[in-house]
């Protein structure tokens, strides 16, 4: 669990620039007359706030992030582990407890994805971002409800995530270190990029478009009604009407580029975590 939440730390923290342009390029999909834009004039338009901005924008949302790693983590992580636990005689994670674990951590994760990406909603109105009671004074004044949207395909969105990223990462680390390891000279973080870099693609195209719903739902103003699932998605299939595949896969090449380092970053520093903390139990004679 100690090593997990590390590896979720380091990521956090390593792909946080990355996450934050990634929103931005989704979040620009729609003008201010709320007609679907050029997936080109959105990616320029999130340029723009990179280079006004460059450290505010690299930096907006880590501190929910990384709040969000307890917040977020400790529930999905524990019910994985947990569940891991007793389904499988050797603890090792699998499909099922991941599939546990995504749809139980949902109501835990969601809120706090809510405020990383209000925080950045209003960015290029204001060239900073929303300060955080302010989102919790607007959601307050609704019962809290506001921090939920979007729920429905976080869901998805996590079971994708932990199905490819949990599970069928290492697995694929261990077949590359196993068939490609024992004839070169790779190591095991090697093998670890490169499974994260086949895994990808496959992640981001499940993902992206479920990602933009998400965009959708949740960087539309707390003060306003909120937009329901079908509603998204309709507005994607506008999107998609106007630019075709461009529109719904906003943001395609740079979540693959997200995904390679949040993937690589998390694993590497859970299995040095991992070594380390098993290090650290032998040498107290702990085990």
């Amino acid at each position: 669990m100690a090593a997990y939440l590390g590896g979720s730390a380091i990521q956090t923290v390593g792909d946080n620039p990355v996450t934050a342009y990634r929103q931005l390029v989704q979040q620009f999909a729609k003008g201010v007359d709320g007609m679907p834009v050029d997936p080109k004039v959105a990616a320029s338009e999130a340029n723009a706030v990179f280079l006004r901005a460059p450290i505010t924008a690299s930096l907006s949302g880590l501190w929910p992030r990384l709040i969000g790693v307890l917040f977020k983590r400790v529930p999905k992580f524990g019910i994985l582990l947990g569940l891991s636990f007793v389904i499988s005689d050797s603890g090792e994670v699998g499909y099922l407890a991941a599939t546990g674990a995504s749809i139980l951590s949902a109501p835990f994760i969601n809120p706090v994805r809510m405020i990383e990406k209000q925080q950045r909603a209003f960015m290029k109105q204001t060239g900073t971002e929303k300060p955080i009671l302010d989102i919790l004074k607007e959601s307050a004044a609704k019962n809290f409800l506001p921090l939920f949207r979007g729920t429905v395909p976080l869901m998805g969105h996590s079971l994708a995530s932990a199905l490819l990223g949990l599970v069928g990462q290492p697995k694929l680390q261990k077949w590359v270190q196993k068939e490609v390891g024992a004839n070169s000279s790779l190591g095991a973080s090697t093998t670890n990029l490169i499974a994260s870099a086949v895994v990808s693609p496959i992640y981001v195209v499940i993902t992206n478009p479920l990602s933009r719903l998400e965009v959708i739902m949740q960087t539309n103003s707390i003060k306003g009604n909120s937009i329901s699932t079908l509603s998204a998605v309709k507005e994607m299939a506008s999107d998609m009407a106007a630019f075709g595949l461009r529109g719904i896969f906003r943001g395609q090449g740079i979540g693959i580029a997200k995904a390679i380092v949040s993937l690589s970053l998390f694993h590497e520093g859970r299995m040095f975590l991992t070594r380390t903390l098993k290090a650290r139990n032998k040498a107290n004679g702990w085990c």
